[in-house]
């Protein structure tokens, strides 16, 4: 009765076809299919159009690793262990990040400063910048440790570098942005290159 009543609830909440339908207009945001950054659990925060209005920044998304803390009740996903004082606490803290497009590198900003948890550092993060073939850019930003340089060609998939903690970030995560020319593009996660946890 009550899985009846969810699916019943479920189609009558539902929009109907016509309502899906995007009318292409100069406020329609177009959308990009990234491979996922990380092969571990994940759980990204979005920045709203406008809100910080600079290619790759505009639209883009601030990803973290997660895990289960087998020795800590409740059992649910968290985003460090003890305190998360120290990078090292953080499960994401230089774990591979990959890259997200068949893409080249275009550009590489090497910030050798390091931020501690809860404090940013007002300089430019570290990070590469993609093109993929039909000119969409990519922007990956908050890494360390580089596996590429400027001019690699990459394939979806191939790591790039590890999670870091610098620039304007307060924790070990990396950021990603897209943009076409001058229009920011919202990423889509592409679900079927995502490992199963």
């Amino acid at each position: 009765m009550r899985t009846s009543a969810l699916l019943l609830l479920a189609i009558t909440a539902a929009p109907s076809h016509a309502e899906q339908a995007t009318v292409s207009t100069p406020d329609t945001i177009e959308q990009v299919l990234a491979r996922p950054l990380f092969n571990d659990p994940y759980m990204c925060s979005e920045h709203a159009a406008g809100e910080l209005p600079y290619p790759g920044d505009d639209l883009g998304q601030d990803c973290m690793i997660t895990a289960f803390d087998e020795g800590k009740e409740p059992l649910f996903l968290r985003l460090y262990r003890t305190d998360g004082s120290e990078n090292e606490d953080w499960y994401g803290w230089n774990r591979p990040v990959y890259s997200p497009c068949d893409c080249d590198v275009v550009g590489i900003h090497v910030n050798p400063l390091t931020n501690q948890p809860g404090k940013q550092n007002e300089s430019r993060a570290s990070g590469v910048v993609l093109k993929t073939s039909d000119g969409t850019m990519f922007a990956v930003a908050h890494l360390q440790g580089f596996v590429v340089e400027e001019g690699s060609r990459l394939k979806a998939g191939d790591q790039i570098g590890f999670v870091g903690n610098n620039g304007y970030a307060r924790a070990p995560h990396v950021h990603i942005g897209a943009w076409r020319g001058k229009q920011a593009l919202q990423l889509r996660w592409d679900q079927r290159a995502m490992r199963i946890h």
